[in-house]
């Protein structure tokens, strides 16, 4: 399991913190994503020969927001 911090843009409001925090949980392979709206990060723990970081950032992106 590794475990990465992804810098979002956007999320402002616990429905931004809902909709990322649901779509990465949704994916193969994230066991936790979690939220921090005051510093902009997403905290996502996942099995990396499931799933790839650009498959994550994918998945954050088709809900509107921007990962740096």
């Amino acid at each position: 399991m590794q475990t990465k911090s992804l810098d979002v843009k956007g999320m402002t409001c616990g429905h931004c913190k809902m909709s990322v925090e649901g779509a990465l949980n949704k994916l193969d392979g994230v066991t936790a994503a979690e939220v921090d709206l005051g510093s902009g990060k997403v905290e996502v723990t996942y099995d990396e020969t499931k799933i790839s970081l650009d498959n994550m950032k994918e998945a954050v992106e088709d809900q509107g927001y921007d990962v740096a």
